[in-house]
């Protein structure tokens, strides 16, 4: 993949999670019980990784993310 696709598709996933945590998250009744939380996780990783490695670090995060979850501490690697 190009650089500027690759660059366009990191852009797009962080604004995503963005507009989640400003317009979604709020509305939500329970918190995520990891530190830092998934949305925090998931910019950060994409940031880190880019948009594959990254936004998939950001999926398997989300799939831990349940009730029966213990949570806690949980930084990107």
């Amino acid at each position: 993949m190009q650089k500027a696709a690759k660059i366009m598709v990191k852009k797009f996933m962080l604004a995503g999670i963005r507009f989640y945590r400003k317009y979604l998250s709020p509305l939500k009744t329970t918190r995520c019980p990891y530190i830092p939380t998934c949305s925090e996780y998931g910019l950060e990783a994409i940031e880190k990784y880019g948009a594959l490695k990254g936004g998939l670090m950001a999926l398997w995060r989300i799939l831990r993310c349940n009730p029966f979850s213990h949570g806690g501490y949980d930084p990107v690697p």
